[in-house]
């Protein structure tokens, strides 16, 4: 027995296999056909630059920066890809920053603080592994407690 069910947005049909098996009645779509728009990233590898996903940043007053740092991030051959394009993301953060009310930053960190965050986050990295290989003094008093109680 066939069925559709909604659930929330999303429209669930189950077939039974009778279903299944029958021809389509009406139109199918040619999985062939091209759709008007190729989306970001075009079939030679070129950015589409008119994608809607991009919302407009292609074209706003930080444009030019914009295509600069994510031509440089798509083309990327390092191996950390996009690692050797930091002056073109400053440029265009930089940019962004000369108009707070179209460039909202929500979070209000810009790349300095992002900086020094990741520079904690190693430094804090290697003093747990430190702590962890070197002091064991935690885990021998958790291991009296667990005997003193055992016993």
């Amino acid at each position: 027995m066939s069925y559709c069910r909604q659930e929330g947005k999303d429209q669930i049909v189950f077939l039974s296999k009778e279903d299944y098996d029958k021809p389509p009645i009406g139109p199918v779509p040619d999985e062939n056909e091209d759709d008007d728009e190729p989306g970001l990233i075009m079939e030679n590898g070129d950015i589409n630059w008119n994608c809607p996903c991009l919302g407009g940043m292609a074209t706003g007053p930080c444009g030019n920066e914009f295509r600069e740092a994510f031509s440089c991030f798509h083309y990327s051959q390092d191996e950390q890809k996009g690692s050797d394009c930091y002056e073109q993301f400053k440029g265009m953060q930089e940019c962004m920053q000369k108009f707070p009310s179209l460039y909202d930053n929500e979070s209000g960190a810009d790349m300095d603080a992002i900086a020094e965050e990741e520079a904690k986050a190693r430094s804090q990295t290697t003093v747990d592994d430190g702590e962890k290989s070197g002091d064991n003094s935690v885990n021998e008093a958790d291991d009296k407690s667990d005997a003193e109680t055992k016993s």
